[in-house]
Protein backbone atom coordinates (compact mmCIF):
# COMPACT_ATOMS: atom_id res chain seq x y z
CA UNK A 1 0.00 0.00 0.00
CA UNK A 2 1.23 3.30 -1.15
CA UNK A 3 2.24 5.72 1.58
CA UNK A 4 -0.81 8.02 3.04
CA UNK A 5 -1.87 11.07 4.67
CA UNK A 6 -5.24 11.83 5.57
CA UNK A 7 -6.60 14.39 7.47
CA UNK A 8 -9.85 14.54 9.24
CA UNK A 9 -11.64 17.38 10.47
CA UNK A 10 -15.60 16.70 10.78
CA UNK A 11 -18.62 18.46 12.57
CA UNK A 12 -20.40 15.51 11.83
CA UNK A 13 -18.57 12.64 14.33
CA UNK A 14 -20.80 10.22 13.24
CA UNK A 15 -18.18 6.63 12.66
CA UNK A 16 -15.18 8.91 12.78
CA UNK A 17 -13.27 7.36 15.23
CA UNK A 18 -14.03 3.66 14.13
CA UNK A 19 -13.04 4.95 10.48
CA UNK A 20 -10.01 6.87 11.73
CA UNK A 21 -8.75 3.63 13.60
CA UNK A 22 -9.39 1.30 10.68
CA UNK A 23 -7.21 3.66 8.86
CA UNK A 24 -4.38 4.18 10.71
CA UNK A 25 -4.48 -0.18 11.07
CA UNK A 26 -4.22 0.26 7.27
CA UNK A 27 -0.75 2.43 8.00
CA UNK A 28 -2.65 5.99 7.08
CA UNK A 29 -0.78 8.96 9.00
CA UNK A 30 -3.57 10.75 10.46
CA UNK A 31 -4.02 14.73 10.19
CA UNK A 32 -6.73 16.78 12.42
CA UNK A 33 -7.53 19.46 13.65
CA UNK A 34 -9.21 21.19 16.97
CA UNK A 35 -12.20 19.12 17.82
CA UNK A 36 -11.25 15.90 16.05
CA UNK A 37 -8.07 15.87 16.88
CA UNK A 38 -8.79 15.58 20.38
CA UNK A 39 -11.26 13.19 19.97
CA UNK A 40 -9.24 10.90 18.01
CA UNK A 41 -6.20 11.60 20.39
CA UNK A 42 -8.64 10.15 23.34
CA UNK A 43 -9.22 7.49 21.75
CA UNK A 44 -5.60 6.15 21.60
CA UNK A 45 -4.91 7.54 17.65
CA UNK A 46 -1.43 8.96 16.89
CA UNK A 47 -2.64 12.18 15.38
CA UNK A 48 -0.36 15.00 13.85
CA UNK A 49 -2.57 18.46 14.63
CA UNK A 50 -2.76 20.72 11.22
CA UNK A 51 -0.57 23.58 13.30
CA UNK A 52 2.36 21.46 13.88
CA UNK A 53 1.76 20.99 10.06
CA UNK A 54 1.39 24.24 9.39
CA UNK A 55 3.76 25.97 12.05
CA UNK A 56 0.88 28.47 12.66
CA UNK A 57 -1.53 28.21 15.52
CA UNK A 58 -5.21 28.12 14.97
CA UNK A 59 -6.13 31.76 15.10
CA UNK A 60 -9.37 33.90 15.37
CA UNK A 61 -11.04 31.81 17.57
CA UNK A 62 -11.03 28.98 14.79
CA UNK A 63 -11.83 31.23 11.71
CA UNK A 64 -8.04 30.56 10.80
CA UNK A 65 -6.71 27.00 10.59
CA UNK A 66 -6.29 25.47 7.14
CA UNK A 67 -5.62 28.29 5.07
CA UNK A 68 -2.22 27.66 4.60
CA UNK A 69 -0.05 26.76 1.21
CA UNK A 70 0.61 23.43 3.20
CA UNK A 71 -2.82 22.27 2.82
CA UNK A 72 -3.58 23.45 0.20
CA UNK A 73 -0.83 22.49 -2.00
CA UNK A 74 -0.95 19.08 -0.34
CA UNK A 75 -4.48 18.55 -1.48
CA UNK A 76 -3.84 20.50 -5.14
CA UNK A 77 -0.56 19.39 -6.26
CA UNK A 78 -1.19 16.94 -9.09
CA UNK A 79 1.32 13.70 -8.74
CA UNK A 80 1.77 13.35 -12.22
CA UNK A 81 3.09 16.92 -13.27
CA UNK A 82 6.41 16.63 -12.19
CA UNK A 83 6.69 20.66 -11.93
CA UNK A 84 3.68 20.06 -9.12
CA UNK A 85 5.67 17.53 -7.37
CA UNK A 86 9.36 19.43 -7.67
CA UNK A 87 7.66 22.74 -6.00
CA UNK A 88 5.90 20.56 -2.96
CA UNK A 89 9.80 18.84 -2.58
CA UNK A 90 10.75 22.45 -3.14
CA UNK A 91 8.72 24.21 0.00
CA UNK A 92 8.89 21.28 1.88
CA UNK A 93 5.14 20.24 1.02
CA UNK A 94 3.64 16.71 1.93
CA UNK A 95 0.52 15.31 -0.09
CA UNK A 96 -2.71 15.01 1.60
CA UNK A 97 -4.10 12.35 -0.24
CA UNK A 98 -7.20 11.78 2.03
CA UNK A 99 -9.35 14.77 2.84
CA UNK A 100 -12.35 13.74 5.50
CA UNK A 101 -14.37 16.83 6.08
CA UNK A 102 -17.75 17.88 7.10
CA UNK A 103 -19.10 21.20 7.51
CA UNK A 104 -20.49 23.52 10.24
CA UNK A 105 -24.05 22.94 10.87
CA UNK A 106 -25.56 26.25 9.24
CA UNK A 107 -28.58 24.80 8.58
CA UNK A 108 -29.26 22.92 11.95
CA UNK A 109 -28.51 26.14 13.74
CA UNK A 110 -30.39 28.51 11.78
CA UNK A 111 -33.68 26.34 12.39
CA UNK A 112 -33.78 26.40 15.76
CA UNK A 113 -35.87 29.87 16.68
CA UNK A 114 -33.62 31.41 18.78
CA UNK A 115 -31.07 31.44 16.56
CA UNK A 116 -29.36 34.88 15.83
CA UNK A 117 -27.44 36.55 13.02
CA UNK A 118 -24.38 36.38 15.00
CA UNK A 119 -24.89 32.81 15.46
CA UNK A 120 -25.85 32.43 11.87
CA UNK A 121 -22.80 33.95 10.68
CA UNK A 122 -20.57 31.89 12.81
CA UNK A 123 -21.84 28.83 11.77
CA UNK A 124 -20.62 29.85 7.89
CA UNK A 125 -17.52 27.55 7.01
CA UNK A 126 -15.16 28.60 5.38
CA UNK A 127 -11.93 26.68 5.47
CA UNK A 128 -13.94 23.36 5.44
CA UNK A 129 -15.24 24.42 1.65
CA UNK A 130 -11.93 25.75 0.66
CA UNK A 131 -10.61 22.37 1.16
CA UNK A 132 -13.53 20.23 -0.27
CA UNK A 133 -13.04 22.35 -3.34
CA UNK A 134 -9.31 21.84 -3.51
CA UNK A 135 -9.09 18.23 -3.06
CA UNK A 136 -12.52 17.57 -5.74
CA UNK A 137 -10.77 19.36 -8.01
CA UNK A 138 -7.96 16.72 -7.79
CA UNK A 139 -10.51 14.09 -7.46
CA UNK A 140 -7.50 11.53 -9.46
CA UNK A 141 -5.02 11.91 -6.51
CA UNK A 142 -7.15 12.88 -3.20
CA UNK A 143 -10.15 10.76 -2.07
CA UNK A 144 -12.43 13.49 -0.84
CA UNK A 145 -15.46 12.17 1.92
CA UNK A 146 -17.82 14.17 3.44
CA UNK A 147 -20.62 11.79 3.97
CA UNK A 148 -20.07 8.89 7.04
CA UNK A 149 -22.24 6.56 4.84
CA UNK A 150 -19.15 6.23 2.47
CA UNK A 151 -16.20 5.37 4.94
CA UNK A 152 -17.15 1.53 4.32
CA UNK A 153 -16.85 1.54 0.78
CA UNK A 154 -13.77 4.01 0.70
CA UNK A 155 -12.38 1.31 3.78
CA UNK A 156 -13.43 -1.86 1.68
CA UNK A 157 -11.34 -0.43 -1.47
CA UNK A 158 -8.25 0.78 0.59
CA UNK A 159 -7.90 -2.42 2.25
CA UNK A 160 -7.86 -4.28 -1.20
CA UNK A 161 -5.11 -1.83 -2.22
CA UNK A 162 -6.27 1.66 -3.95
CA UNK A 163 -9.52 3.69 -3.78
CA UNK A 164 -11.51 2.94 -7.29
CA UNK A 165 -10.84 5.76 -10.06
CA UNK A 166 -14.73 6.00 -10.07
CA UNK A 167 -14.99 5.81 -6.24
CA UNK A 168 -12.94 8.67 -6.54
CA UNK A 169 -15.18 10.52 -9.22
CA UNK A 170 -18.20 9.76 -7.38
CA UNK A 171 -17.05 11.24 -4.04
CA UNK A 172 -16.07 14.60 -5.82
CA UNK A 173 -19.22 14.97 -7.68
CA UNK A 174 -21.03 14.70 -4.29
CA UNK A 175 -19.01 17.72 -2.82
CA UNK A 176 -19.77 20.13 -5.35
CA UNK A 177 -23.66 19.07 -5.12
CA UNK A 178 -22.85 19.13 -1.54
CA UNK A 179 -21.23 23.02 -1.14
CA UNK A 180 -23.37 24.05 -3.96
CA UNK A 181 -26.28 23.21 -1.49
CA UNK A 182 -24.33 24.53 1.19
CA UNK A 183 -23.89 28.11 0.01
CA UNK A 184 -27.56 27.99 -1.62
CA UNK A 185 -29.01 27.69 2.28
CA UNK A 186 -26.64 30.49 3.08
CA UNK A 187 -27.56 32.66 0.59
CA UNK A 188 -31.13 31.94 1.18
CA UNK A 189 -31.22 32.50 4.82
CA UNK A 190 -29.41 35.70 4.55
CA UNK A 191 -31.54 37.29 1.24
CA UNK A 192 -34.59 36.12 3.25
CA UNK A 193 -33.74 38.59 6.57
CA UNK A 194 -35.75 41.73 6.43
CA UNK A 195 -33.98 44.84 6.29
CA UNK A 196 -31.96 46.29 9.12
CA UNK A 197 -31.10 43.17 10.04
CA UNK A 198 -27.91 44.26 9.75
CA UNK A 199 -27.80 46.72 12.49
CA UNK A 200 -29.48 43.93 15.15
CA UNK A 201 -26.89 40.81 14.66
CA UNK A 202 -27.16 39.60 18.01
CA UNK A 203 -30.96 39.94 17.78
CA UNK A 204 -32.93 37.46 16.46
CA UNK A 205 -33.62 38.35 12.42
CA UNK A 206 -37.51 38.14 11.03
CA UNK A 207 -37.65 36.31 7.82
CA UNK A 208 -39.29 37.38 4.83
CA UNK A 209 -42.11 34.25 3.26
CA UNK A 210 -40.23 34.90 -0.32
CA UNK A 211 -36.17 35.91 -0.07
CA UNK A 212 -34.72 38.19 -2.71
CA UNK A 213 -32.61 35.06 -4.13
CA UNK A 214 -34.10 31.33 -4.03
CA UNK A 215 -31.43 28.90 -4.77
CA UNK A 216 -32.74 25.27 -4.70
CA UNK A 217 -31.04 21.84 -5.20
CA UNK A 218 -32.67 19.07 -6.51
CA UNK A 219 -32.04 15.46 -6.10
CA UNK A 220 -32.97 12.92 -8.38
CA UNK A 221 -34.98 9.80 -6.62
CA UNK A 222 -35.95 7.97 -9.61
CA UNK A 223 -36.03 8.09 -13.25
CA UNK A 224 -40.05 8.01 -14.82
CA UNK A 225 -40.87 5.17 -17.51
CA UNK A 226 -41.91 8.19 -19.26
CA UNK A 227 -43.29 12.11 -18.71
CA UNK A 228 -46.78 13.47 -18.78
CA UNK A 229 -47.24 11.51 -22.42
CA UNK A 230 -45.33 8.88 -23.59
CA UNK A 231 -43.25 10.71 -25.71
CA UNK A 232 -42.20 12.79 -22.91
CA UNK A 233 -39.01 11.92 -20.90
CA UNK A 234 -39.30 12.33 -16.94
CA UNK A 235 -37.78 11.90 -13.71
CA UNK A 236 -39.28 12.42 -10.06
CA UNK A 237 -36.85 15.02 -8.18
CA UNK A 238 -36.78 15.84 -4.08
CA UNK A 239 -36.29 18.83 -2.79
CA UNK A 240 -33.51 18.30 -0.32
CA UNK A 241 -34.08 21.50 1.17
CA UNK A 242 -37.74 21.13 2.02
CA UNK A 243 -37.59 17.27 1.86
CA UNK A 244 -36.91 16.85 5.94
CA UNK A 245 -39.63 19.40 6.91
CA UNK A 246 -42.58 17.82 4.70
CA UNK A 247 -44.78 15.27 5.80
CA UNK A 248 -46.18 14.54 2.27
CA UNK A 249 -46.83 11.96 0.00
CA UNK A 250 -43.13 12.61 -1.91
CA UNK A 251 -40.89 13.13 1.34
CA UNK A 252 -41.21 9.40 2.89
CA UNK A 253 -42.78 7.00 0.57
CA UNK A 254 -42.41 3.13 0.66
CA UNK A 255 -42.95 1.21 -2.25
CA UNK A 256 -44.03 -2.63 -0.97
CA UNK A 257 -45.51 -3.83 -4.79
CA UNK A 258 -46.11 -2.86 -7.99
CA UNK A 259 -44.12 -1.59 -11.14
CA UNK A 260 -42.26 1.67 -10.77
CA UNK A 261 -44.22 4.93 -10.70
CA UNK A 262 -44.49 7.37 -13.93
CA UNK A 263 -45.07 10.84 -13.78
CA UNK A 264 -48.74 10.78 -13.53
CA UNK A 265 -48.85 8.08 -11.06
CA UNK A 266 -46.82 10.70 -8.24
CA UNK A 267 -48.90 13.70 -9.30
CA UNK A 268 -52.37 11.98 -9.00
CA UNK A 269 -51.37 10.38 -5.87
CA UNK A 270 -50.01 13.18 -4.19
CA UNK A 271 -53.02 14.99 -4.97
CA UNK A 272 -54.92 12.19 -3.43
CA UNK A 273 -52.86 11.91 -0.04
CA UNK A 274 -53.21 15.57 0.39
CA UNK A 275 -56.39 15.37 -0.05
CA UNK A 276 -57.58 12.02 2.29
CA UNK A 277 -55.05 13.93 4.96
CA UNK A 278 -57.69 16.56 5.54
CA UNK A 279 -60.61 14.74 6.26
CA UNK A 280 -59.59 12.72 9.40
CA UNK A 281 -61.30 15.15 11.81
CA UNK A 282 -64.56 15.01 9.94
CA UNK A 283 -65.64 11.80 11.82
CA UNK A 284 -69.28 11.92 13.38
CA UNK A 285 -69.56 12.72 16.89
CA UNK A 286 -65.82 14.08 17.19
CA UNK A 287 -64.62 10.62 16.58
CA UNK A 288 -61.47 10.42 14.27
CA UNK A 289 -62.83 9.60 10.60
CA UNK A 290 -61.98 6.82 8.30
CA UNK A 291 -61.65 8.42 4.63
CA UNK A 292 -61.14 7.27 1.25
CA UNK A 293 -60.51 9.48 -2.07
CA UNK A 294 -60.37 8.24 -5.42
CA UNK A 295 -58.50 10.60 -7.67
CA UNK A 296 -58.44 10.45 -11.45
CA UNK A 297 -56.56 13.25 -13.58
CA UNK A 298 -55.60 14.85 -10.60
CA UNK A 299 -59.49 15.25 -9.55
CA UNK A 300 -61.24 13.65 -6.80
CA UNK A 301 -63.81 11.45 -8.49
CA UNK A 302 -65.18 10.45 -5.63
CA UNK A 303 -64.57 10.83 -1.46
CA UNK A 304 -66.23 9.71 1.72
CA UNK A 305 -65.71 9.46 5.48
CA UNK A 306 -67.46 6.18 7.45
CA UNK A 307 -67.03 4.78 10.59
CA UNK A 308 -64.54 1.85 8.95
CA UNK A 309 -62.43 2.00 5.96
CA UNK A 310 -64.57 -0.34 4.06
CA UNK A 311 -67.95 1.95 4.55
CA UNK A 312 -65.64 4.87 3.67
CA UNK A 313 -63.94 3.06 0.13
CA UNK A 314 -67.48 1.69 -0.82
CA UNK A 315 -69.18 5.56 -0.39
CA UNK A 316 -66.29 6.91 -2.41
CA UNK A 317 -66.04 4.16 -5.59
CA UNK A 318 -70.60 4.83 -5.88
CA UNK A 319 -69.98 8.14 -6.35
CA UNK A 320 -67.78 7.45 -9.93
CA UNK A 321 -67.45 3.64 -10.31
CA UNK A 322 -66.53 5.26 -14.06
CA UNK A 323 -64.02 7.53 -13.65
CA UNK A 324 -62.55 5.17 -10.02
CA UNK A 325 -61.39 2.77 -13.31
CA UNK A 326 -57.60 3.37 -13.18
CA UNK A 327 -57.81 5.90 -10.47
CA UNK A 328 -55.83 6.51 -7.69
CA UNK A 329 -57.07 4.89 -4.14
CA UNK A 330 -55.70 7.21 -0.64
CA UNK A 331 -56.95 5.65 2.79
CA UNK A 332 -55.71 7.62 6.02
CA UNK A 333 -56.50 4.99 7.76
CA UNK A 334 -54.36 0.95 7.80
CA UNK A 335 -55.76 -0.57 4.85
CA UNK A 336 -57.24 -3.79 6.27
CA UNK A 337 -58.34 -7.05 5.18
CA UNK A 338 -61.79 -6.72 4.37
CA UNK A 339 -61.24 -2.84 2.43
CA UNK A 340 -58.36 -4.84 0.22
CA UNK A 341 -60.99 -7.85 -0.34
CA UNK A 342 -63.66 -5.59 -1.57
CA UNK A 343 -61.38 -3.41 -3.61
CA UNK A 344 -60.64 -6.89 -5.60
CA UNK A 345 -64.68 -7.76 -5.31
CA UNK A 346 -65.22 -4.63 -7.36
CA UNK A 347 -62.80 -5.59 -9.69
CA UNK A 348 -61.45 -1.95 -9.84
CA UNK A 349 -58.56 -1.14 -11.91
CA UNK A 350 -56.41 0.85 -9.49
CA UNK A 351 -53.08 2.51 -10.64
CA UNK A 352 -51.90 2.95 -7.09
CA UNK A 353 -53.26 2.44 -3.68
CA UNK A 354 -51.82 4.58 -0.70
CA UNK A 355 -52.44 4.14 2.70
CA UNK A 356 -49.78 4.99 6.11
CA UNK A 357 -49.53 0.92 6.60
CA UNK A 358 -50.98 -2.29 4.97
CA UNK A 359 -51.89 -4.92 7.17
CA UNK A 360 -50.12 -8.61 6.31
CA UNK A 361 -53.57 -9.80 5.57
CA UNK A 362 -54.50 -6.83 2.78
CA UNK A 363 -50.90 -7.28 1.48
CA UNK A 364 -50.98 -10.94 1.10
CA UNK A 365 -54.74 -10.33 -1.25
CA UNK A 366 -52.66 -7.44 -2.88
CA UNK A 367 -50.13 -9.23 -3.62
CA UNK A 368 -52.26 -11.44 -6.33
CA UNK A 369 -52.75 -7.86 -8.23
CA UNK A 370 -48.35 -7.55 -8.63
CA UNK A 371 -49.26 -4.31 -11.28
CA UNK A 372 -50.89 -2.30 -8.30
CA UNK A 373 -48.27 0.16 -6.90
CA UNK A 374 -49.00 0.20 -3.40
CA UNK A 375 -47.05 2.75 -1.03
CA UNK A 376 -46.79 3.09 2.97
CA UNK A 377 -46.94 6.64 3.72
CA UNK A 378 -46.38 8.38 7.65
CA UNK A 379 -50.11 10.32 8.14
CA UNK A 380 -48.47 13.40 9.11
CA UNK A 381 -49.62 17.41 9.30
CA UNK A 382 -46.68 19.45 8.10
CA UNK A 383 -46.59 21.06 4.63
CA UNK A 384 -44.04 22.29 2.05
CA UNK A 385 -43.20 25.91 3.00
CA UNK A 386 -43.55 26.77 -0.60
CA UNK A 387 -45.01 26.08 -3.99
CA UNK A 388 -43.23 26.14 -7.17
CA UNK A 389 -45.32 26.23 -10.51
CA UNK A 390 -42.89 26.61 -14.02
CA UNK A 391 -44.10 29.14 -16.58
CA UNK A 392 -42.48 30.21 -20.20
CA UNK A 393 -39.15 31.96 -18.29
CA UNK A 394 -39.37 31.36 -14.61
CA UNK A 395 -41.28 30.41 -11.60
CA UNK A 396 -44.26 31.29 -9.66
CA UNK A 397 -43.65 30.63 -5.79
CA UNK A 398 -46.38 30.97 -3.10
CA UNK A 399 -47.27 29.57 0.20
CA UNK A 400 -49.24 26.47 0.14
CA UNK A 401 -52.79 26.57 0.27
CA UNK A 402 -53.28 25.59 3.91
CA UNK A 403 -56.01 27.28 5.24
CA UNK A 404 -58.75 25.28 6.72
CA UNK A 405 -62.29 26.86 7.42
CA UNK A 406 -63.39 25.93 10.91
CA UNK A 407 -67.35 25.82 11.82
CA UNK A 408 -67.43 28.93 13.89
CA UNK A 409 -65.92 31.11 10.88
CA UNK A 410 -68.91 30.72 8.85
CA UNK A 411 -71.28 33.22 7.90
CA UNK A 412 -75.35 32.30 7.77
CA UNK A 413 -75.88 34.94 4.96
CA UNK A 414 -79.32 33.62 4.33
CA UNK A 415 -82.92 33.59 6.35
CA UNK A 416 -82.27 30.11 6.87
CA UNK A 417 -79.71 28.62 8.78
CA UNK A 418 -78.13 25.27 8.68
CA UNK A 419 -78.88 22.35 10.46
CA UNK A 420 -76.12 20.95 12.66
CA UNK A 421 -76.37 17.96 10.16
CA UNK A 422 -75.66 20.13 6.95
CA UNK A 423 -72.92 21.57 8.61
CA UNK A 424 -71.11 18.88 8.53
CA UNK A 425 -71.95 18.48 5.21
CA UNK A 426 -70.93 21.52 4.22
CA UNK A 427 -67.69 21.30 5.54
CA UNK A 428 -66.55 17.84 3.96
CA UNK A 429 -67.80 19.28 0.96
CA UNK A 430 -65.69 22.54 1.46
CA UNK A 431 -62.39 20.70 2.05
CA UNK A 432 -63.29 18.55 -0.95
CA UNK A 433 -63.75 21.33 -3.08
CA UNK A 434 -60.76 22.28 -2.55
CA UNK A 435 -58.82 20.04 -4.26
CA UNK A 436 -60.59 19.67 -7.15
CA UNK A 437 -59.66 21.90 -10.37
CA UNK A 438 -61.29 24.86 -11.04
CA UNK A 439 -63.95 25.92 -11.63
CA UNK A 440 -65.34 23.65 -9.05
CA UNK A 441 -68.43 22.26 -7.72
CA UNK A 442 -69.25 19.29 -5.17
CA UNK A 443 -72.40 17.55 -4.29
CA UNK A 444 -72.22 15.70 -1.02
CA UNK A 445 -74.64 14.34 1.71
CA UNK A 446 -73.59 12.01 4.81
CA UNK A 447 -70.12 12.13 4.50
CA UNK A 448 -69.60 11.10 0.64
CA UNK A 449 -69.61 13.29 -2.95
CA UNK A 450 -72.46 12.58 -4.99
CA UNK A 451 -71.21 14.40 -7.88
CA UNK A 452 -68.14 16.67 -8.43
CA UNK A 453 -67.96 19.10 -11.68
CA UNK A 454 -64.34 20.45 -12.22
CA UNK A 455 -62.33 22.17 -14.52
CA UNK A 456 -64.37 24.38 -16.48
CA UNK A 457 -64.47 27.71 -17.88
CA UNK A 458 -67.70 28.22 -16.38
CA UNK A 459 -69.10 28.07 -13.07
CA UNK A 460 -72.53 27.17 -14.18
CA UNK A 461 -71.25 24.32 -16.34
CA UNK A 462 -69.21 22.54 -13.66
CA UNK A 463 -72.59 22.66 -11.73
CA UNK A 464 -74.49 20.50 -14.83
CA UNK A 465 -71.43 18.44 -14.85
CA UNK A 466 -71.31 17.36 -11.35
CA UNK A 467 -75.55 16.72 -11.73
CA UNK A 468 -74.80 14.99 -14.64
CA UNK A 469 -72.24 12.68 -12.92
CA UNK A 470 -74.49 12.13 -9.96
CA UNK A 471 -77.24 11.04 -12.47
CA UNK A 472 -75.28 8.52 -13.95
CA UNK A 473 -74.11 7.17 -10.88
CA UNK A 474 -77.83 6.83 -9.85
CA UNK A 475 -77.16 9.34 -6.63
CA UNK A 476 -80.25 11.32 -5.72
CA UNK A 477 -79.35 14.78 -5.20
CA UNK A 478 -82.54 15.86 -3.16
CA UNK A 479 -81.45 17.36 0.00
CA UNK A 480 -77.58 17.22 -0.63
CA UNK A 481 -75.20 20.27 -0.17
CA UNK A 482 -73.04 21.78 -2.14
CA UNK A 483 -69.63 23.78 -2.11
CA UNK A 484 -68.00 25.93 -5.01
CA UNK A 485 -64.39 26.93 -4.51
CA UNK A 486 -65.17 30.64 -5.61
CA UNK A 487 -67.98 32.66 -5.31
CA UNK A 488 -71.00 32.35 -7.92
CA UNK A 489 -70.51 35.61 -9.88
CA UNK A 490 -74.07 35.61 -11.24
CA UNK A 491 -77.41 33.75 -9.87
CA UNK A 492 -77.54 30.78 -12.80
CA UNK A 493 -74.97 28.46 -10.93
CA UNK A 494 -77.04 28.64 -7.82
CA UNK A 495 -80.02 27.85 -9.40
CA UNK A 496 -78.78 24.41 -11.23
CA UNK A 497 -77.51 23.24 -8.23
CA UNK A 498 -81.08 24.14 -6.55
CA UNK A 499 -82.69 22.90 -9.62
CA UNK A 500 -80.74 19.46 -8.53
CA UNK A 501 -81.91 19.53 -5.41
CA UNK A 502 -79.27 21.12 -2.82
CA UNK A 503 -80.42 22.14 0.07
CA UNK A 504 -77.84 24.25 1.12
CA UNK A 505 -74.62 25.50 0.08
CA UNK A 506 -70.73 26.91 1.06
CA UNK A 507 -69.16 29.43 -0.62
CA UNK A 508 -66.74 31.96 -0.05
CA UNK A 509 -68.99 35.21 -1.04
CA UNK A 510 -66.90 38.33 -2.05
CA UNK A 511 -68.92 38.89 -5.72
CA UNK A 512 -70.18 42.30 -6.57
CA UNK A 513 -73.46 40.15 -7.35
CA UNK A 514 -73.44 38.82 -3.54
CA UNK A 515 -76.80 40.47 -2.57
CA UNK A 516 -78.30 39.23 -5.84
CA UNK A 517 -76.86 35.44 -5.19
CA UNK A 518 -78.12 35.71 -1.35
CA UNK A 519 -81.27 36.69 -2.43
CA UNK A 520 -81.92 34.04 -4.85
CA UNK A 521 -80.73 31.40 -1.98
CA UNK A 522 -83.63 33.32 0.15
CA UNK A 523 -86.27 33.03 -2.71
CA UNK A 524 -85.65 29.30 -3.02
CA UNK A 525 -85.82 28.70 0.44
CA UNK A 526 -81.97 27.09 0.95
CA UNK A 527 -79.62 27.70 3.86
CA UNK A 528 -76.23 29.42 2.70
CA UNK A 529 -72.90 30.04 4.35
CA UNK A 530 -70.12 32.34 3.49
CA UNK A 531 -66.43 31.25 4.44
CA UNK A 532 -64.69 34.54 3.48
CA UNK A 533 -61.99 32.18 1.76
CA UNK A 534 -61.51 31.09 -1.98
CA UNK A 535 -59.94 27.61 -2.88
CA UNK A 536 -58.79 28.37 -6.75
CA UNK A 537 -56.73 25.34 -7.97
CA UNK A 538 -54.96 25.51 -11.87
Amino acid sequence: MPDITALISVSDKTGIVDFARALAAQGVRLLSTGGTARLLMDAGLAVTEVAQLTGFPEMLDGRVKTLHPRIHGGLLARRDLPEHMAALATHGIGTIDMLVVNLYPFAQATARPDCTLEEAIENIDVGGPAMLRAAAKNWVDVTVVIDPADYPRVLEELAAGVVKRDTHFMLARKVFAHTAAYDGMISNYLNGLQPGAEERVAAIPTREPFPAVVTLQLTKTQDMRYGENPHQSAAFYRDAASGAASAGLLSSWQQIQGKALSYNNIADADAAWECVKSLDSLGRGGAPAAACVIVKHANPCGVAVGATLLEAYHKAWSTDPTSAFGGILAFNQPLDEDTARSIGEHKQFVEVLIAPQVTPAARAILATRQNVRVLEVPLGTAVNALDFKRVGGGMLLQSPDSKNVARSELRVVTRLAPTDEQLSDLLFAWKVAKFVKSNAIVFCRDGMTLGVGAGQMSRVDSARIASIKARHAKLELAGSAVASDAFFPFRDGLDVVIDEGARCVIQPGGSMRDDEVIAAADERGIAMVFTGTRHFRH
